[in-house]
C-alpha cells in the first residue's frame, strides 16, 4: 500500500547561502541536526505520517521525536526503527475491529487491542533503546499535569499519551495512570528546549471542546521553531478509517510543497483545497 507519489518540492538539499528569511525550509532543515515535533489530534496520525514520509523521500531525516497522542504513536514509531512501509500498511489497513475493544472500566475501550497492535509493529520494546531519541507527553491523573515520558515500556509510554479520555481506558504506569498527552500539551513541544532546531508539525485544531482564544489552538512562536501547519485535510475517526488514506496523501504533498517554501516567518502554511483549485 506504499504511496509512490511524486511530491511537489525540492529535488536537492545543499544548503543555500543566504539570510534566513530567504531561506527555503528542505535547506533549513538540512543544515543542521532538527527534532520532529508533531501535535495532538484526534486520528491525526495519518496526516502526521504523510508528513514524515516526505520528509524522508527529500532525505531529511529527523535526530529525534517528540509529540502527544497521534504526534506520540507516529515519532514512536519512527524513533523504534519499524519499518516505514510497514507503518503505511498498518495504517491504510486499518479497521475499526481491530482496535474496538469495549470493557468495562473510565473509558469505553480497554486499549489492550490498540497495545497489541503496537506491540506487533515496534520492533523495540524500551524507550531508552529507541534507534533515535524520543520523548511523549502523556497527562498524570494524580497531579493533573504534564508528564514527559522518556524511559519505560515504549507500548505502554505511547498508548498512555494516545488514551483519549472517556474513550480509552488510561494507562497504568507503576501506580500512576495517564491519559491522553493532548490534553494539556496539545503541541507536543512539552519535550523540547529553546536552543533545540526544531520542525513542528501542527494539526489545525476543530475540536469543540477547546475555547476559541485557547493557546492550544495557536500556532506557536519561538527561536528555533519552523511550524507547517496545513489547512482542510480530510477528517478521520473509528467511523470514518476510508479517510486516512486521504488525509495521509493530502500532508504528503502539502509537505513537499512546504518544504520549497521560504522559512520566512517561521509559519509555512499550507492549504489542501489551493493545492486541488
Amino acid at each position: 500500500m506504499t504511496l509512490k507519489i511524486p511530491i511537489q518540492g525540492v529535488a536537492e538539499h545543499t544548503p543555500r547561502q543566504g539570510g534566513h528569511h530567504h531561506e527555503l525550509l528542505a535547506d533549513w532543515l538540512a543544515k543542521a541536526p532538527f527534532t520532529l515535533a508533531m501535535s495532538s489530534g484526534f486520528f491525526g496520525f495519518f496526516a502526521h505520517f504523510g508528513t514524515v514520509r516526505a520528509l524522508l523521500d527529500h532525505g531529511l531525516q529527523p535526530a529525534r521525536f517528540c509529540g502527544s497522542s497521534a504526534g506520540a504513536l507516529v515519532g514512536g514509531c519512527m524513533a523504534s526503527g519499524a519499518s516505514v512501509n510497514a507503518i503505511e500498511d498498518t495504517l491504510l489497513g486499518l479497521d475499526r475491529a481491530q482496535f474496538w475493544d469495549p470493557s468495562p472500566g473510565l473509558g469505553l475501550l480497554s486499549g489492550q487491542s490498540f497495545r497489541t497492535m503496537l506491540a506487533a509493529l515496534l520492533p523495540i520494546q524500551r524507550m531508552e533503546h529507541t534507534l533515535a531519541p524520543l520523548a511523549v507527553s502523556a497527562w498524570h491523573g494524580r497531579s493533573r499535569r504534564t508528564h514527559v515520558l522518556r524511559s519505560g515500556n515504549l507500548v505502554e509510554s505511547v498508548y498512555a499519551s494516545c488514551a483519549v479520555p472517556l474513550l480509552f481506558q488510561p494507562a497504568r504506569i507503576g501506580k500512576n495512570y495517564y491519559w491522553d498527552g493532548g490534553i494539556a500539551d496539545r503541541h507536543g513541544l512539552a519535550a523540547t528546549y529553546l536552543a533545540e532546531r526544531v520542525l513542528y508539525h501542527h494539526l489545525q485544531s476543530r475540536s469543540p471542546w477547546r475555547a476559541r482564544n485557547s493557546s492550544a489552538l495557536h500556532h506557536p512562536r519561538r527561536p528555533n521553531l519552523v511550524t507547517i501547519a496545513i489547512d482542510g485535510l480530510a477528517r478521520s475517526g473509528p467511523n470514518k478509517l476510508e479517510k486516512g488514506r486521504q488525509a495521509m496523501l493530502q500532508a504528503y504533498n502539502a509537505t513537499g510543497r512546504a518544504l520549497a517554501r521560504p522559512v520566512g516567518n517561521s509559519l509555512i502554511l499550507e492549504s489542501v483545497q489551493e493545492a486541488s483549485s
